[in-house]
């Protein structure tokens, strides 16, 4: 084994933890965003989606019907 494939491991396994990370940070504030979104009342709850993006609000209204059974 040389400098260059420890080098080269150490940078692909650290890309790797950040690449992890981030993945784990979005998963929880969409989370904590849909656990909020469930504790509104319907007509602020729609309020807030409506100015959400669209895609985003999307997201969150289906994670809201899977997991809360809310429309």
């Amino acid at each position: 084994m040389t400098a260059t494939d420890i080098t080269v491991w150490t940078i692909s396994a650290l890309l790797a933890v950040g690449i992890g990370w981030s993945k784990y940070a979005k998963w929880k504030t969409r989370d904590k965003l849909v656990r909020e979104l469930a504790a509104m009342d319907p007509e602020r709850r729609e309020k807030v989606l409506s100015r959400m993006q669209p895609e985003l609000a999307m997201e969150a209204r289906q994670e809201l019907m899977r997991r809360f059974h809310i429309s």
